[in-house]
């Protein structure tokens, strides 16, 4: 059998926004293994591609799948769906597969689409494999575990015990980036050499908005640092990367891991910029030293907000003084850092707003992302917000973190979109800022900011989008 995996076009996300567009990781692995079993597969990226609908009904009739199978977080599943429809229309004998964080948690309004036979629930590297295998051998998918579908005999909906998670990660071969079109991504819209790379699954915090760690569970599975570093010669020797993004949800988790990767690193002479994320309270100033020696420039943190009442109430566990000494050693030390915070969660006002807005510019890091709060379905903040009947916006595709959806306690929609807006260019278009990032980053950044400066000015970060079909505005049950 022949499979095709589909990257849907890209939505009006904050990706899109900050133009970032990068490989997917998920399909990478399980394209891989599929190789690693003699299966024929090929990846379309609709997204780096730019492909309408039409386009990938064309690639699918000249790519010829038995199977297609499409992954989707909760702002592309209802591009994810229209793609579906169009390869039902082309080819209608496609078996049609969806996975990913939003098809896990929302199966059965998934599988209301005719469009969709199956649903792959979980990590999908094996149960992948086992249902092309059964699909194969005419086998019986009610065997598979990790799947949700509707019998074709009455229609019923059949959800199979659950997968196993993968314990061994070093056992996963490395994704299949060579089937990818590496030379159409990119990061603040400038083409890159860049290869992202993830060392661990699951996540032993307990932060309330986690989508991760509702997928992948809260055990911390990590793999070794021989593997890791294997993995990135291979990319230096082969793709001519020159930077690598972990996207590990806390790189550094553990310290002991970090000091080996980076003594790895030198010891075998590898020459490559690397960026990661971080917790506040996993840093000091000789690990953050460690990690510079060792190549990392960038350090994406959690600041989530100023108000300390408001971080207990996201399980967050960390210290509005844990946060400023954080960003004060990255800053001493020489690592670029990137402060991330959420505004617009149910119990906020307009003064903690203001008030993590302001702590924000305090920390003085080199770039800043003020997301708007968005519970996503499978974690605790979603099933709480729904219970209390939080949520105002039932269309998947505003889940983008730059779409209000929540009900505040002070606050409209519109008041949150400029306060969100004034953020951003409160934040980017300070003198003292530009002067301190042309010197250390050069133009081009520069004119980065200017651009999305423009987009802000201009409203287009209404959540408008050009594929905003009829599927789009489906919700969970």
């Amino acid at each position: 059998m022949k499979v095709t995996f589909l990257n849907p076009p890209q939505t009006n996300s904050k990706y899109k926004f900050l133009g970032v567009v990068a490989p997917s990781l998920g399909i990478g692995y399980m394209a891989a293994v599929l190789e690693q079993h003699n299966i024929d597969v090929d990846v379309l990226d609709a997204s780096a591609l730019e492909l309408t609908y039409e386009e990938i009904g064309e690639e699918i009739l000249k790519r010829n799948p038995d199977i297609v199978s499409i992954s989707a977080l909760t702002p592309t599943i209802g591009v994810a769906l229209d793609s579906a429809d169009k390869i039902k229309q082309v080819k209608p004998d496609t078996i049609v597969v969806l996975g990913g964080y939003h098809p896990t948690f929302e199966y059965k309004s998934v599988l209301e689409e005719e469009s969709v036979d199956v649903v792959v629930r979980g990590e999908g590297e094996y149960t992948l494999l086992e249902l092309v295998r059964t699909i194969e051998n005419n086998g019986d998918l009610f065997n598979v575990e990790g799947l949700a579908f509707h019998d074709e005999n009455d229609g019923s909906l059949i959800v199979t015990p659950d997968r196993p998670i993968i314990e061994n990660l070093d056992e996963l071969p490395f994704p299949a980036f060579h089937l990818f079109p590496m030379e159409k991504y990119r990061i603040l819209n400038i083409t890159t050499n860049v290869a992202t790379i993830i060392t661990t699954r699951g996540c032993p915090m307990q932060c309330s908005f986690c989508s991760s760690a509702a997928l992948h569970g809260h055990k911390l599975r990590r793999r070794s640092v021989e593997n890791v570093v294997n993995e990135i010669e291979m990319r230096l020797m082969e793709q001519n990367i020159d930077t690598i993004a972990f996207m590990d949800d806390t790189f550094t988790l553990n310290k002991r891991f970090v000091k080996e990767f980076c003594s790895e690193i030198k010891k075998r002479d590898l020459k490559f910029w690397w960026g990661c994320t971080s917790r506040v309270d996993t840093l000091d100033r000789d690990l953050l030293q460690t990690m510079k020696d060792a190549g990392c420039i960038t350090i994406f943190i959690g600041v989530e907000s100023a108000d300390q009442q408001m971080l207990e109430k996201m399980n967050k566990n960390i210290t509005v003084s844990k946060t400023e000494n954080a960003f004060k050693l990255a800053r001493e030390v020489g690592i670029r850092s990137i402060a991330s915070c959420v505004i617009g969660m149910p119990e906020d006002t307009i003064k903690s707003m203001k008030q993590t807005i302001k702590f924000v510019k305090k920390l003085n890091p080199n770039y800043a992302l003020y997301s708007l709060a968005t519970p996503y379905p499978g974690t605790r903040f979603y099933n709480e917000t729904f219970k209390k009947n939080l949520i105002n916006i039932k269309d998947w595709s505003k889940y983008t973190l730059i779409n209000p959806v929540l009900k505040t306690v002070d606050c409209s929609s519109e008041e949150l979109r400029k306060i969100q807006k004034k953020a951003f260019i409160g934040f980017y278009l300070r003198p003292n800022y530009l002067i301190r990032q042309v010197s250390t980053d050069g133009l081009i950044l520069l004119k980065t900011i200017f651009g999305i400066a423009k987009q802000l000015i201009s409203k287009q970060t209404n959540g408008n989008t050009d594929y905003n079909k009829t599927n789009v505005n489906k919700v969970g049950k």
